[in-house]
Formats: structure tokens, sequence, C-alpha cells
């Protein structure tokens, strides 16, 4: 079984301090098999962190429609914010990517969803996350398991980490794939490890975004 990252931001997107080699160590040091890089509208800093590790590192992308956020997997370009979300979605099928969605019910955070937005995607979509290490409430992650649960669609699990110490606090343990198919086939065996992160974490997104302010 593997252990995966599914959720993690590199120095490219605003409030992130992780450079993709520091990352790739850290993920290398925590015993990681995989990580999949979701920067915000991005995959600079994914495709730099994988030229380091090549094995190690899935590209992705978070990518803000405008209903809501989409967690990619298997990108293979790069897909622009402010999109509807179906025509995301149209073009990620297109490339075969595996489609997630990110905190849905995170009402804290910019990029959460409308339910019934989110209803409408649900025969296009291969997952929802049903567990980031950054909700500042437990029930919202509660709210996307049972909405899974109801849609029967597998969950992700990600630490959505902006800092290294972040990384794989939460995560999949899953049988090994290749690429997107191959992870669509075991998604449901996968199991979900981790706990939630203090709420301090949001402060290291804050100086990130205060730090880069100052160039």
């Amino acid at each position: 079984m593997w252990q995966i990252e599914t959720h993690c931001h590199t120095f490219v997107s605003e409030d992130s301090l992780a450079r993709p080699a520091d990352l790739v160590a850290a993920a290398r040091h925590k015993g990681l098999d995989r990580v999949v890089i979701t920067d915000h509208n991005s995959i600079t800093g994914a495709l730099a962190a994988q030229a380091i590790d090549p094995q190690l590192v899935i590209i992705g992308e978070e990518i803000m429609t405008r209903q809501g956020e989409l967690l990619a997997f298997f990108v293979q370009e790069q897909i622009p914010p402010g999109l509807e979300a179906l025509q995301t979605i149209e073009i990620l099928r297109q490339q075969g990517a595996f489609i997630s969605v990110s905190h849905p019910f995170d009402v804290v955070r910019g990029g959460h969803w409308d339910l019934p937005d989110l209803e409408a995607i649900v025969p296009l979509i291969d997952a929802v996350e049903v567990f980031n290490a950054r909700c500042m409430h437990p029930g919202y992650n509660e709210q996307a398991q049972t909405f899974a649960r109801l849609h029967d669609l597998p969950g992700t699990a990600g630490s959505d980490a902006h800092a290294l110490f972040e990384l794989g606090q939460a995560r999949l343990v899953i049988p090994p794939f290749r690429d997107a198919d191959e992870l669509r086939a075991v998604i449901r065996e996968a199991q979900v490890q981790g706990k939630l992160s203090s709420p301090w974490v949001h402060l290291a997104s804050r100086y990130a975004v205060w730090r880069k302010s100052l160039g």
C-alpha cells in the first residue's frame, strides 16, 4: 500500500512558503510514496517538483471555477481560473485527469460550493475531498463525508499544506497506481489517515502573503 498526499502547495501559490525542492525533500523524509501538488490555478510549482523527482510527484491543480474549487490530479495542461465548473470539468476530462472537489462545505474559505451546484457535477467527477486537514471545524469534513456517501462517491484526503511542517498531516493509504485510470480503479480501497491541523497554520499563509508583498 502507498501513502499519498493529495493536496499541497508550493511557493508559486501566493499563500505558500514551500519551495518545490524543499517540498520534495520533506515528502521523502516523511515516507510519502506519492505527492499530488495542487497549487492554486497553476501547475508551475508541480512541474518544477516533478523535474526533481518524477516518481514522487504527480502534477495537480486546485482550480477556482465560478461555482467553487476543483481538485485535479494528473493534469496535462494548466487550466485557467474563472470558468464555469462544467467547462473546467470538460477540459479536465479531455486531459484524462482525475477530478475531486476541494473542501466543498468549508464556508470559512473561498471556493466552497452551494449544494445545488455540487449536486449538478456529481455524474462528472471521480471523488470528493472528504478530509481536509485545514478545515477549522470538523463539521465541514463530516458534511463532505455524508455527501460522498449519499452520492456513492469515493473520497480523497489531504493536508492542504502551505508550509512544510503540514505536509502529510492527512493522507490516503491506497494500492499502487500509475495514472488517472488506475487511480479511479483503486480509489474505493483507499483509507483516510490524519488529523486536523491547528488553526494557527492559517497564520503561516497570512505570513506568506505578507512576505511576498514585500518582494
